[in-house]
């Protein structure tokens, strides 16, 4: 299903170095997350109708910050541009650094409502994505898949490798967790992740209000 996005009202907020240096904003916060080449920011700009709202680093792995974005809607909320993880042409320091970052924000951001793991359909299960998202269920922290590049696979090839995803997630959840199969190119997706937002927002902002 293809869609044609109106431009949500975004704001920058900042970029930080560490989680701890994130300004806790009074709305439900939404994280995404993805390897490098996965197609995270241009499923933001995707997202928001904003062309240049999240850029995309000439070098993988250089741009390593949280960056905040406070989407002017009712009730309002927070995209998060989480750092990347997986990065091979680092050193095993700078990857940990990272990834304490990455863990400490997953972990202890008060206002994180759901995070969005960016997978490219187009390869088999990786994994550091499957690690990743063993950390995210034994951690207990609300996520979503977004199933990337899917615009570039066939039909028949996109139902194939959803299935392969299925059968794998299968081996270690007793039941899927939630997905979206989307496409920034095929303008496929954004409907279905903004519903999901909105829902969750709606909830969170009823309990807040309790």
């Amino acid at each position: 299903m293809s869609d044609t996005p109106p431009a949500l009202r975004v704001e920058y907020i900042g970029s930080y170095q560490d989680a701890g240096q994130c300004p806790l904003i009074q709305a439900p916060e939404h994280a995404f997350i993805g390897r490098s080449h996965v197609g995270k920011s241009s499923m933001i700009n995707y997202l928001t109708g904003l062309s240049e709202l999240a850029r995309t680093s000439k070098k993988p792995g250089k741009r390593q910050a949280i960056n905040l974005f406070q989407v002017r809607a009712e009730p309002e909320w927070v995209i998060a541009d989480l750092p990347g993880y997986g990065y091979a042409k680092v050193s095993r320091d700078t990857r940990k650094s990272w990834s304490k970052m990455i863990e400490r924000y997953v972990l202890h951001r008060k206002n994180l409502l759901n995070l969005f793991l960016l997978i490219d359909m187009r390869h088999p299960p990786q994994e550091p994505d499957m690690q990743f998202l063993r950390f995210l269920g034994e951690n207990e922290v609300p996520f979503c898949i977004l199933f990337t590049k899917s615009d570039q696979l066939k039909p028949d090839a996109r139902t194939a490798a959803l299935e392969v995803y299925t059968n794998a997630l299968l081996e270690e959840w007793e039941s899927l967790p939630p997905y979206v199969v989307t496409s920034s190119i095929a303008r496929r997706g954004r409907e279905e992740i903004l519903n999901l937002i909105l829902e969750m927002n709606t909830i969170f902002t009823r309990q807040q209000a309790t």
